[in-house]
């Protein structure tokens, strides 16, 4: 969210971001805002005249009274300054109401004003203008066919959707076996990779109050997104960084202690609207999921340095897998409202011959210690923190990015060496006799 005040002396460079966003149907708004925050402040002003005038007058009516009882003329004078009393009274309760009525307004519409892109994003209208920054690792063509993820799964009998739809419908999913093994795996890997970082290791709640969603997301994504529960002011998380983010809602931190740095875990609920076609179907995009975030809290000056760190170590991690990964720049269109600058992490897929999205970093600069009230005080005064997140792993994404990458002809997994201590020292996964699609 940005400040009114930066709005009302910048009007034209936020109209000109919401054209760049591709949002030209919010552009009213800027003006609108802009004249309910004229009429805040008048509001605000005369509500404070008036209050500041309230001891001047009950103490002038206290001494007319006084007066009257000696010269009966000051009774209609004082009785003049008792109406005036009432009066002022009447009119500070509307300007308090309007005050209130005005301030609603004002944030609503500011909770839909798109945050202040940086100039190095790429311009475009939706994700087809992503822009790919850079490779790493050689993205390999086998010269074998790699069956679909699920029926790598099912040759090691580690997969049941079909029971899963019975018990909660489409999109979840049961993990079995050595698949479920090699998901716990990878998990823990990317917890203590994060850890080696320098990173503090969290797990945080998984339902979180509707304004801790106000504070973190955009209205429209949290209608798209979130699972909430019924008749209970909460919500389920589908990221850990919200209920991250929330932790320091109306904190404030000691300058001395930032960077706060995070990690955490958490299973993730998405509504995964409008879902559909051959590669979203089997457990590219599922209602449950599970996740190892980072989480950056640091000074505004910093945030870009983070935003880089912390993508590359997502990019160190799949590569310490043996899977090769490139970097996309986000463009305009395809960056959240809250979103400063963006990029995706995308996995080569052997089998599809192309990439596809395995996580995202983003840097949100004060937007969210704004909604939150999140600050920091050091020598020179207190001031917003800026908030980055990142994915170091979402499963089971990531999960399919390993199976691919990791296949053999006979219809093996090759474990690689950074996994192994999780995985009992086993270094090849062979499929199970009798298994589905098993060699």
């Amino acid at each position: 969210m940005l400040d009114i005040k930066f709005v009302r002396e910048n009007p034209d460079t936020v109209k000109e971001n919401i054209k760049k966003k591709f949002q030209d149907e919010k552009l009213p708004l800027v003006d609108e805002v802009i004249d309910l925050d004229v009429k805040y402040r008048a509001a605000m002003t005369e509500a404070n005249e008036l209050r500041a005038s309230r001891n001047a007058l009950s103490k002038k009516v206290g001494q007319l009274m006084g007066q009257a009882k000696k010269d009966p003329s000051k009774l209609a004078e004082a009785e003049e300054a008792k109406a005036q009393v009432k009066a002022n009274a009447d009119r500070l309760a509307e300007l308090e109401t309007l005050h209130d009525e005005l301030a609603v307004r004002i944030r609503k519409i500011m909770l839909t004003i798109p945050n202040i892109i940086d100039p190095s994003v790429p311009i475009g209208p939706d994700d087809s203008a992503n822009v790919e920054v850079e490779r790493f690792g050689e993205p390999v063509v086998p010269d074998f066919d790699i069956p679909y993820h699920t029926e790598i799964m099912e040759s090691f009998n580690g997969v049941d959707m079909d029971s899963a739809g019975r018990v909660s419908g489409s999109g979840f999913y049961y993990l079995m076996g050595d698949i479920a093994r090699l998901h716990s795996a990878v998990t823990a890997y990317g917890r203590d990779f994060m850890i080696d970082k320098g990173f503090t290791y969290c797990i945080p709640p998984f339902m979180i109050h509707g304004n801790v969603v106000e504070g973190v997301m955009s209205q429209t994504d949290m209608d798209a997104m979130m699972y909430k529960i019924e008749g209970e002011d909460l919500f389920l998380i589908d990221t850990s960084e919200h209920s991250m983010i929330g932790r320091f809602k109306g904190q404030i931190i000691k300058e001395a202690e930032l960077p706060l740095t995070l990690t955490s875990y958490s299973p993730c609920f998405r509504k995964e609207v409008g879902s559909h076609g051959l590669e979203e179907r089997g457990l590219y995009r599922v209602h449950q999921f599970e996740k190892q975030e980072m989480v950056v809290l640091c000074k505004p000056e910093e945030a870009m340095d983070w935003y880089n760190k912390m993508w590359s170590y997502t990019v160190e991690f799949f590569r310490s897998l043996d899977i090769p990964v490139r970097t996309l720049e986000c463009c305009s269109g395809d960056l959240a409202d809250l979103k400063v600058k963006s990029c995706d992490v995308e996995a080569w897929s052997p089998r599809q011959q192309k990439y596809f999205e395995v996580g995202s970093c983003s840097t949100l600069g004060d937007a969210q210690a704004r909604r939150l009230s999140i600050r920091a005080k050091g020598d020179k005064g207190t001031y917003l923190v800026a908030t980055l997140n990142n994915t170091v792993l979402a499963t089971p994404r990531g999960l399919i990015a390993f199976l691919e990458n990791n296949y053999r002809p006979d219809g093996s997994i090759l474990i690689p060496e950074a996994l192994r201590p999780y995985m009992g020292g086993v270094e090849v996964l062979r499929p199970i006799e009798g298994g589905v699609f098993a060699h």
